[in-house]
Protein backbone atom coordinates (compact mmCIF):
# COMPACT_ATOMS: atom_id res chain seq x y z
CA UNK A 1 0.00 0.00 0.00
CA UNK A 2 0.79 3.70 -1.02
CA UNK A 3 -0.23 5.77 1.64
CA UNK A 4 -1.83 9.33 0.43
CA UNK A 5 -3.96 10.54 3.61
CA UNK A 6 -2.85 9.59 6.97
CA UNK A 7 -5.91 8.69 9.39
CA UNK A 8 -7.72 11.59 11.53
CA UNK A 9 -6.67 14.57 8.78
CA UNK A 10 -8.67 16.54 6.38
CA UNK A 11 -6.16 17.24 3.51
CA UNK A 12 -7.50 15.10 0.39
CA UNK A 13 -3.49 13.47 -1.27
CA UNK A 14 -3.36 11.40 -3.93
CA UNK A 15 -1.24 9.85 -6.25
CA UNK A 16 -1.24 12.10 -9.74
CA UNK A 17 -1.37 9.88 -12.25
CA UNK A 18 -1.47 12.58 -15.07
CA UNK A 19 2.00 13.88 -14.12
CA UNK A 20 5.83 12.67 -14.76
CA UNK A 21 6.66 10.53 -11.78
CA UNK A 22 3.37 10.31 -10.06
CA UNK A 23 3.65 12.27 -7.10
CA UNK A 24 1.96 12.56 -4.19
CA UNK A 25 -0.34 15.93 -4.39
CA UNK A 26 -2.96 18.01 -2.67
CA UNK A 27 -5.98 17.51 -5.24
CA UNK A 28 -7.49 20.61 -6.65
CA UNK A 29 -10.76 21.23 -7.76
CA UNK A 30 -12.06 24.40 -9.70
CA UNK A 31 -8.73 26.00 -8.27
CA UNK A 32 -8.97 25.02 -4.85
CA UNK A 33 -7.01 22.48 -2.91
CA UNK A 34 -9.56 20.13 -1.34
CA UNK A 35 -10.38 18.69 1.72
CA UNK A 36 -12.36 16.25 3.92
CA UNK A 37 -15.08 17.66 6.48
CA UNK A 38 -15.18 16.42 9.64
CA UNK A 39 -18.36 14.21 10.32
CA UNK A 40 -18.94 14.08 14.10
CA UNK A 41 -17.92 12.21 16.17
CA UNK A 42 -14.59 12.32 13.50
CA UNK A 43 -11.82 14.10 12.23
CA UNK A 44 -11.07 13.84 8.61
CA UNK A 45 -10.49 10.14 7.30
CA UNK A 46 -11.31 7.47 10.01
CA UNK A 47 -8.89 5.33 8.56
CA UNK A 48 -5.23 5.45 6.77
CA UNK A 49 -5.81 5.74 3.11
CA UNK A 50 -3.67 5.02 -0.20
CA UNK A 51 -3.70 2.79 -2.67
CA UNK A 52 -2.68 -0.27 -4.44
CA UNK A 53 0.78 -0.31 -6.55
CA UNK A 54 0.10 -1.42 -10.19
CA UNK A 55 -3.31 -1.87 -10.06
CA UNK A 56 -5.92 0.13 -12.06
CA UNK A 57 -9.71 0.33 -12.49
CA UNK A 58 -9.79 0.68 -16.28
CA UNK A 59 -11.90 3.04 -17.28
CA UNK A 60 -12.64 2.17 -20.57
CA UNK A 61 -13.90 -1.29 -19.26
CA UNK A 62 -17.65 -1.64 -18.60
CA UNK A 63 -18.27 -3.45 -15.62
CA UNK A 64 -21.70 -6.02 -17.02
CA UNK A 65 -23.30 -6.90 -13.97
CA UNK A 66 -23.35 -2.84 -12.97
CA UNK A 67 -23.10 -1.12 -16.25
CA UNK A 68 -20.53 1.09 -14.70
CA UNK A 69 -17.01 2.10 -16.23
CA UNK A 70 -13.60 2.16 -13.38
CA UNK A 71 -12.70 5.05 -12.22
CA UNK A 72 -9.81 5.23 -13.85
CA UNK A 73 -7.24 5.17 -10.81
CA UNK A 74 -5.06 2.97 -8.08
CA UNK A 75 -7.34 0.70 -6.38
CA UNK A 76 -7.94 2.60 -3.01
CA UNK A 77 -7.21 1.20 0.45
CA UNK A 78 -8.60 2.31 3.60
CA UNK A 79 -5.96 0.72 6.64
CA UNK A 80 -7.58 -0.10 9.57
CA UNK A 81 -4.25 -0.21 12.16
CA UNK A 82 -3.81 1.36 15.20
CA UNK A 83 -0.51 3.46 13.95
CA UNK A 84 -0.82 6.80 12.42
CA UNK A 85 0.78 6.17 9.10
CA UNK A 86 2.66 9.14 7.46
CA UNK A 87 1.91 10.38 3.13
CA UNK A 88 4.15 8.43 1.06
CA UNK A 89 4.99 5.43 3.36
CA UNK A 90 5.29 2.21 1.52
CA UNK A 91 3.23 -0.12 3.75
CA UNK A 92 2.37 -4.34 3.35
CA UNK A 93 -0.69 -4.86 4.43
CA UNK A 94 -3.03 -8.20 4.87
CA UNK A 95 -6.43 -7.62 2.44
CA UNK A 96 -9.64 -8.25 4.14
CA UNK A 97 -11.95 -7.40 1.99
CA UNK A 98 -13.51 -4.61 0.25
CA UNK A 99 -17.03 -2.04 -0.42
CA UNK A 100 -17.77 -1.11 -3.93
CA UNK A 101 -18.91 2.93 -4.12
CA UNK A 102 -20.14 4.91 -6.93
CA UNK A 103 -18.64 7.71 -7.26
CA UNK A 104 -19.67 10.12 -9.82
CA UNK A 105 -21.50 7.47 -11.97
CA UNK A 106 -17.72 5.38 -11.63
CA UNK A 107 -17.41 1.75 -10.11
CA UNK A 108 -14.70 2.84 -7.19
CA UNK A 109 -13.74 -0.12 -4.96
CA UNK A 110 -12.41 0.23 -0.97
CA UNK A 111 -10.13 -2.62 -0.27
CA UNK A 112 -10.16 -3.13 3.75
CA UNK A 113 -6.71 -4.04 4.90
CA UNK A 114 -4.72 -3.64 8.03
CA UNK A 115 -1.04 -3.52 8.57
CA UNK A 116 0.66 -6.77 8.49
CA UNK A 117 2.91 -5.71 11.37
CA UNK A 118 -0.09 -4.75 14.08
CA UNK A 119 -0.94 -6.69 16.40
CA UNK A 120 -4.80 -7.31 15.62
CA UNK A 121 -3.63 -8.53 12.02
CA UNK A 122 -2.90 -11.96 13.31
CA UNK A 123 -5.85 -12.13 14.33
CA UNK A 124 -7.67 -11.00 11.19
CA UNK A 125 -8.02 -13.56 8.07
CA UNK A 126 -11.39 -12.32 6.56
CA UNK A 127 -14.00 -9.34 6.31
CA UNK A 128 -16.23 -11.34 8.84
CA UNK A 129 -13.33 -11.59 11.54
CA UNK A 130 -13.71 -7.08 11.90
CA UNK A 131 -17.59 -7.85 13.39
CA UNK A 132 -16.15 -9.80 16.00
CA UNK A 133 -12.96 -8.03 16.83
CA UNK A 134 -13.70 -4.39 15.53
CA UNK A 135 -17.31 -4.01 16.39
CA UNK A 136 -19.29 -1.61 14.59
CA UNK A 137 -15.77 -0.74 12.37
CA UNK A 138 -17.41 -1.91 9.26
CA UNK A 139 -21.34 -0.34 9.79
CA UNK A 140 -19.13 3.21 10.62
CA UNK A 141 -16.90 2.94 7.37
CA UNK A 142 -19.92 2.60 5.29
CA UNK A 143 -21.96 5.03 6.45
CA UNK A 144 -18.78 7.59 6.47
CA UNK A 145 -18.21 7.00 2.81
CA UNK A 146 -21.80 7.43 2.53
CA UNK A 147 -21.95 10.77 3.89
CA UNK A 148 -18.61 12.22 3.81
CA UNK A 149 -19.73 14.53 1.07
CA UNK A 150 -22.77 15.74 2.81
CA UNK A 151 -21.38 18.39 4.22
CA UNK A 152 -20.23 19.93 0.78
CA UNK A 153 -23.87 20.07 -0.75
CA UNK A 154 -23.55 16.92 -2.06
CA UNK A 155 -25.87 14.47 -2.37
CA UNK A 156 -25.18 10.84 -0.10
CA UNK A 157 -22.91 8.51 -1.80
CA UNK A 158 -24.65 5.54 -3.45
CA UNK A 159 -22.82 1.59 -2.97
CA UNK A 160 -22.78 -1.68 -5.40
CA UNK A 161 -24.04 -4.44 -4.23
CA UNK A 162 -26.43 -2.79 -1.98
CA UNK A 163 -23.65 -1.60 0.32
CA UNK A 164 -22.65 -5.00 1.19
CA UNK A 165 -18.56 -5.78 1.95
CA UNK A 166 -17.04 -8.56 -0.34
CA UNK A 167 -14.90 -11.39 1.28
CA UNK A 168 -11.19 -11.71 1.28
CA UNK A 169 -11.39 -14.27 -1.60
CA UNK A 170 -13.43 -11.86 -3.99
CA UNK A 171 -11.53 -9.27 -3.24
CA UNK A 172 -8.73 -10.25 -4.29
CA UNK A 173 -9.93 -11.85 -7.32
CA UNK A 174 -10.61 -7.78 -7.95
CA UNK A 175 -7.16 -7.19 -7.16
CA UNK A 176 -5.70 -9.53 -9.36
CA UNK A 177 -8.28 -8.28 -12.76
CA UNK A 178 -7.16 -4.64 -11.90
CA UNK A 179 -3.32 -5.44 -11.78
CA UNK A 180 -4.35 -7.08 -15.28
CA UNK A 181 -5.50 -3.87 -16.27
CA UNK A 182 -2.53 -2.14 -15.47
CA UNK A 183 -0.53 -4.66 -17.10
CA UNK A 184 -2.64 -3.85 -20.31
CA UNK A 185 -1.88 0.05 -19.54
CA UNK A 186 1.62 0.10 -19.13
CA UNK A 187 2.34 -2.13 -22.46
CA UNK A 188 -0.22 0.06 -24.26
CA UNK A 189 -3.02 -2.20 -25.02
CA UNK A 190 -5.83 0.29 -23.95
CA UNK A 191 -6.85 3.14 -25.92
CA UNK A 192 -8.95 6.08 -24.44
CA UNK A 193 -8.74 9.74 -23.66
CA UNK A 194 -7.03 11.25 -20.19
CA UNK A 195 -5.45 7.80 -19.23
CA UNK A 196 -3.07 8.02 -16.71
CA UNK A 197 0.83 8.46 -18.32
CA UNK A 198 2.85 5.45 -18.43
CA UNK A 199 6.09 6.97 -18.46
CA UNK A 200 8.41 5.16 -16.10
CA UNK A 201 11.66 4.13 -14.71
CA UNK A 202 11.52 0.74 -13.86
CA UNK A 203 9.48 -1.34 -16.06
CA UNK A 204 12.68 -1.67 -18.64
CA UNK A 205 10.45 -3.59 -21.06
CA UNK A 206 7.55 -1.41 -21.41
CA UNK A 207 6.71 1.00 -23.97
CA UNK A 208 7.13 3.80 -21.40
CA UNK A 209 10.30 3.09 -19.98
CA UNK A 210 12.63 6.54 -20.32
CA UNK A 211 15.42 5.14 -17.92
CA UNK A 212 15.42 7.51 -15.17
CA UNK A 213 13.07 10.91 -14.34
CA UNK A 214 15.26 14.24 -13.90
CA UNK A 215 14.62 13.98 -9.87
CA UNK A 216 16.21 17.50 -9.73
CA UNK A 217 13.12 18.78 -12.00
CA UNK A 218 10.61 16.40 -10.14
CA UNK A 219 11.66 18.15 -6.89
CA UNK A 220 12.14 21.82 -7.73
CA UNK A 221 8.83 22.88 -8.08
CA UNK A 222 6.29 25.92 -6.22
CA UNK A 223 4.69 23.32 -3.69
CA UNK A 224 4.31 24.46 -0.20
CA UNK A 225 3.08 21.80 1.70
CA UNK A 226 -0.17 20.85 2.61
CA UNK A 227 -2.75 24.11 2.36
CA UNK A 228 -3.93 25.73 5.29
CA UNK A 229 -7.49 24.19 7.10
CA UNK A 230 -10.05 26.44 6.68
CA UNK A 231 -12.03 26.75 9.63
CA UNK A 232 -14.78 25.54 7.45
CA UNK A 233 -13.16 22.59 7.28
CA UNK A 234 -11.65 22.31 10.81
CA UNK A 235 -15.22 22.46 12.55
CA UNK A 236 -17.53 19.46 13.06
CA UNK A 237 -20.31 19.02 10.53
CA UNK A 238 -23.77 16.42 11.57
CA UNK A 239 -25.27 14.96 9.72
CA UNK A 240 -28.91 13.86 9.91
CA UNK A 241 -29.36 9.97 8.60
Amino acid sequence: MVVEIPRWSNAKFEIDTKSQGNPIKQDIKKGEVRFVKNLFPHHGYIHNYGALSQTWEDVTDKNAELNLFGDNDPLDVCEIGSEILATGSIVRVKILGSIALIDDGELDWKVIAINVNDPLAQELFDIHDLYVKCPGLLETTRQWFKDYKVPDNKPENDFAFSGVYKDQKETMEIVSKCNGSWKKLVNCEVKGENLPVIENSTLVDSPGYIGDFNKFKLLNNDYKGEAEIPLEVDKSHFVSN
